[in-house]
Parts: structure tokens; C-alpha cells; sequence
């Protein structure tokens, strides 16, 4: 562009973008603001005022009805109920949409009525150092023999063992049935006032007041998941997952005597059979019987003699088996970094 301007000094325009091979239209385009070729600046017209509409409110009009507007007893009210009850009395201020008008020029266009203002929902920290100290629950469907019909697997499970203390095949949900389900449970177990913490999500047998009253009877303590947070009950979760995977699980059951007999044969091998990776690979029923430090220390032994036989197969460290944990957690609170 810059010869452009040089030769067009001497040939002109035309000859100058002919010769050099650039289009009119281009220079023109991108002609600079100064200079002997310069585009022509045009100076912007002045604002004009918009002119105020014939049927616009004057301003005492517009006063009056945000003056309505602010009273308290349309405090809460949308502008809607506000014109409704302003012709009931047999006024007409202006149409509801100026009053929305009005109201978004002050900047109060927000929700006008009073709500109620849920709390928000507390992320449950429960920690289980031994078992029958915190025990979760929950529901999950096995498909029936048709489309569209289903039986419901009840299932409590011990968290620090993973030892599911109760099951129950039922035909349909219901707090009544939950009620009497975990009762039997817990007094099968013998367990102590004030010692158990059951925890559960939030479905409608979980929350029904039959159960939170004969929990409350027996010295239980109950907490819940927070809503639609499946992480906050992730071992029932882990363990109907374990359920439904198994290869023998059918597609369907044909009735409720089948559903039965196939859960009272997959319970005994999860509890006495089934090798827990979050147990140091022991039984749940070797953990919940109290029988851990035995089998540890029978591993330990083994492998101290394995090492002694053939020391040379083991390069990095002695051999030990993998470590129970002391502690179980839902929701295990963060520590804070320490600052140097």
C-alpha cells in the first residue's frame, strides 16, 4: 500500500493500483486517515432525544406506581397479584408488564416473594475404628420375571468389616417394612445403646418416621447422604455393585423365592468366601469375628519363612502381608497442610 501512495503521486490512482496490481476497492479501503489521500472523516451527527411515547406515564404516574409497589402489603407480591388485587378494589394504575418495567428500571426485578431458604445440607464425616460402630443401608431392584415388575434387595452392610449383618428380599419399599427389617437386624447382633451409627441416603424408606422412631428407641444413631451425593454412601454403592457383577447374576429372577435363594447363596460367599481389597484381602467374616490380627500373624509367619528359605527372591524389603487399616472413613476430612 505504501507504493501505492508513491506512484500515485506522480500518475495518479488509477495508473498507480493498475500497474502495481492492487484493486481499487483495497486502497481505498485501506487508505490511511492522514495525508493527501486521506479518507474523509464525516463528524457524527449529534443524539437526538427519543421522544416520550403519547401513552408513556409521566413521571408522577411512574411515582405513584412504585410508590403502590413498595407498600408493605405488596411487598411479596408479584406484579401480577398486584394488578389483580388493585382491580379487585376497582384500580387501574397501569398494565403489569410496566410495572415489571418500572421495577427492572430501579433494579428490583428480582424474586419478590418470601421463600424459604434451605440450609445448606452438612457433608457427613463418620468414622468407624471397629465393627457394629457404623453400619450403611440400602435399597436396590432386582428385575422380576416381566417387564416393568421388580423386587427390592434391602441390604445392611458393616463398614470397617464390609460384612453385611442383614438382608431381606422384599416385594415392594416401604418405611413399615424397612422399620422391621433393621430392628431384627440390630437385635440379632446384640448391639448397645448408643454404640451404632446406621447411615443411609435419602429415599423415602430411609426418612420415614417409623424408622427414625424405633432407631431412636434402641440407641441408634442415624446420619444420611447428602441429596443426590452417591459418594456419601460408597459402600453399599460398592457393594450392589459387587452383586450385580457376579457372573452368575441372572438377567431376571422369576419370583421372589428365586431372588432368595440366589441372595442367600451370593451373602455366604461375600461374607465367608469373597477376599476384600479394602481388608488386606481377608474375609469380611474373619474381620467382623475379630479373627484379623490371627490371620495376619499366620501371614506374617509364612512369609518370614519363605524369606529365610530364599532370601534372594525377595530384592527390595522383607516380605510382609498388606496392612488392615485402623480406621474407616465416609467422607474423611481434609487436614490442613502444616506452613513452615
Amino acid at each position: 500500500m505504501d507504493g501505492v501512495l508513491a506512484l500515485a503521486s506522480t500518475v495518479g490512482i488509477h495508473s498507480a493500483c493498475d500497474n502495481l496490481g492492487v484493486a481499487r476497492a483495497s486502497f481505498y479501503r485501506q487508505r490511511p486517515v492522514l495525508g493527501p489521500y486521506a479518507r474523509p472523516v464525516e463528524p457524527e451527527p449529534p443524539a437526538t432525544p427519543r421522544p416520550s411515547p403519547p401513552r408513556a406515564l409521566s413521571d408522577v404516574e411512574r411515582a405513584q406506581v412504585l410508590a403502590v409497589l413498595h407498600e408493605e402489603r405488596f411487598q411479596d407480591c408479584a406484579p401480577a397479584t398486584v394488578q389483580a388485587t388493585l382491580l379487585d378494589e376497582g384500580r387501574f394504575l397501569c398494565s403489569t408488564r410496566t410495572m415489571y418495567r418500572i421495577l427492572a428500571q430501579e433494579g428490583e426485578s428480582h424474586q419478590r416473594r418470601e421463600q424459604r431458604i434451605h440450609p445448606p445440607y452438612q457433608k457427613p464425616e463418620l468414622l468407624a475404628t471397629a465393627p457394629n460402630q457404623l453400619w450403611s443401608w440400602d435399597i436396590t431392584k432386582l428385575r422380576g420375571p416381566v417387564k416393568w415388575t421388580y423386587f427390592y434387595l434391602y441390604v445392611v452392610l458393616d463398614v470397617f468389616s464390609r460384612y453385611v449383618t442383614g438382608w431381606m428380599v422384599a416385594p415392594r419399599e416401604s418405611g413399615e417394612l424397612a422399620k422391621r427389617f433393621l430392628e431384627e437386624t440390630i437385635r440379632k447382633h446384640d448391639i448397645p445403646e448408643d454404640q451404632l451409627n446406621i447411615h443411609s441416603d435419602r429415599g423415602r424408606p430411609m426418612i420415614a418416621k417409623p424408622v427414625a422412631f424405633m432407631l431412636a428407641d434402641l440407641g441408634v444413631t442415624k446420619t444420611h447422604s447428602r441429596p443426590y451425593v452417591s459418594d456419601d454412601n460408597p459402600y453399599s454403592e460398592s457393594q450392589f455393585r459387587t452383586l450385580k457383577y457376579c457372573p452368575d447374576f441372572p438377567e431376571r429372577f422369576g419370583c421372589l423365592e428365586d431372588a432368595r435363594a440366589f441372595c442367600q447363596s451370593f451373602f455366604r460367599w461375600y461374607n465367608e468366601e469373597h477376599r476384600h481389597s479394602g481388608i488386606a484381602l481377608l474375609t469380611p467374616a474373619i474381620v467382623h469375628s475379630g479373627q484379623t490380627e490371627a490371620v495376619l500373624e499366620q501371614r506374617r509367619a509364612v512369609l518370614a519363612a519363605a524369606y529365610q528359605a530364599h532370601p534372594e527372591r525377595f530384592v527390595r524389603r522383607h516380605p510382609t502381608p498388606l496392612p488392615m487399616p485402623s480406621a474407616v472413613w465416609i467422607n474423611k476430612p481434609k487436614t490442613e497442610p502444616e506452613s513452615h
